[in-house]
């Protein structure tokens, strides 16, 4: 039997989800969008639940193909999405030189923090 097409890593990766009020419907969502970014496009980001004791939600991290932050091009946190009241999100950049989340948005609808994410005119989120 032949191996699905995405056998050849075409799909992001997803660790498991702890026990969280956020759920895998979310993470696919998040998986959609970044295939629709526009910056390093020829990377495979991978998506991570973060525990709830550490604030919950998806931490996205991506190969650091400038090497601006891993001279090895390892992978790097980038984004974090934690969820805030209701169905609205906190969106968070990562501050590599802090080793330190930095609140880039708050109150937000999932897509709309998709979108700054996926766009990311100011480059905070793939460096």
């Amino acid at each position: 039997m032949a191996a699905p097409p995405h056998a050849a890593g075409t799909r992001r990766r997803v660790a498991p989800a702890p026990a969280m009020p956020v759920v895998a419907l979310d993470a696919r969502r998040i998986q959609r969008a970044l295939e629709d970014r526009s910056r390093y496009r020829y990377v495979l980001p991978s998506l991570h639940a973060v525990d709830a004791a550490d604030g919950g939600g998806w931490q996205v991290r991506s190969p650091n193909c400038s090497r601006n932050i891993d001279p090895q091009g390892g992978e790097i946190p980038i984004a974090w999405f934690q969820p805030g009241a209701g169905s609205l999100w906190r969106l968070h950049s990562r501050n590599h030189a802090a080793q330190a989340w930095v609140l880039q948005a708050d109150d937000l609808a999932l897509t709309d923090a998709l979108a700054i994410v996926c766009s990311d005119s100011a480059r905070l989120y793939w460096p």
